[in-house]
């Protein structure tokens, strides 16, 4: 289902790029594209939010470690932007690394570890971490880095604050609200929370949507492109390779490796072309096509061990 998700995303933006007729409604289009988005990721944190307690979010040792390592790169490729000539390739590339390292956790790497006999309520706290270490962090080091930004560190805050918590808090408060208000609802919705996965490839659609979108709008050249293509490869490989040998415990080193490799790519497409070089938003969507494929044949490498 993701191969075609992908597929899908990529066609219907083309098929809106080469028809005229469809021009005047883009920015119609993009906005239903965008939030359409949002609810997806929102829907899927409820439902996972909905099969587990407040109490199950508990904080492990690989948290910190996949959090230093997010972290860490990204100060690393920060100060490299900082040595690096504004507006060159290099710089480009570089804060693509960036984003790629700094970007949260995608809504849909609960889903996934969970078909994958992963633990979801460790994927669930780790998004819940990096997202409120992103909304502080990433204000803070993008004026250096960037400083064409005008906003002051309080404005960043609350601008990215704005985006995540309807997206992130608000589900899980709902939730939570449902869980010890309508206990009958709750059992119900976890009884239906499985198929949630079917939500993502709708997610995904809209991504690449999104992602082929920035890609043709950015007019890269063939060398930029190709490096865009080695950074969003070596961060996803790295991510998810680093992520699954964090723990001796094998549930752990899977839970691990969905949750650091795993991106909000839909994120990283809006925090690039609104607050770095615009090109940078390529790297979300390339990123997206990596990760998923990679979940693809997790999926499947699953499906035939139950064989």
């Amino acid at each position: 289902m993701l191969p075609a998700a992908i597929v899908l995303g990529i066609s219907l933006y083309l098929m809106y790029h080469f028809t005229g007729a469809l021009h005047p409604y883009g920015k119609w289009l993009h906005l239903a594209a965008s939030e359409g988005q949002r609810l997806v990721i929102a829907t899927l944190l409820f439902f996972q939010f909905v099969k587990i307690s407040p109490h199950d979010l508990q904080f492990k040792s690989w948290h910190l470690k996949a959090l230093a390592l997010q972290v860490g790169l990204f100060l690393l490729f920060a100060l490299g932007v900082l040595f690096t000539e504004s507006g060159s390739t290099l710089c480009m590339l570089l804060e693509c690394a960036m984003l790629c390292f700094i970007c949260p956790t995608a809504s849909a790497a609960g889903v996934i570890t969970d078909r994958l006999g992963g633990h979801l309520a460790g994927t669930v706290t780790y998004l819940v971490i990096i997202n409120l270490a992103g909304t502080f962090l990433i204000p803070l080091v993008i004026p250096l880095v960037n400083p064409s930004a005008q906003m002051g560190f309080w404005a960043y805050v609350g601008h990215l604050a704005l985006q995540v918590f309807p997206v992130l808090i608000l589900p899980g408060l709902l939730a939570w609200l449902v869980r010890y208000t309508l206990p009958r609802l709750q059992r119900r919705l976890m009884r239906w929370a499985p198929n949630s996965f079917f939500i993502w490839g709708v997610g995904l659609t809209l991504a690449m949507v999104l992602s082929t979108r920035a890609l043709l709008l950015s007019h890269l050249g063939p060398w930029a492109f190709g490096g865009i293509v080695v950074i969003s490869v070596l961060s996803c490989a790295l991510q998810f390779f680093t992520g699954h040998r964090m723990q001796k415990d094998a549930v752990d080193n899977l839970t691990a490796g969905q949750a650091l490799g795993q991106k909000n790519t839909g994120f990283l497409i809006w925090l690039g072309y609104n607050y770095m070089t615009p090109v940078t938003s390529v790297a979300g969507g390339l990123y997206a096509i990596w990760q998923n494929l990679y979940n693809s044949w997790e999926l499947y490498r699953k499906e035939q061990e139950k064989l």
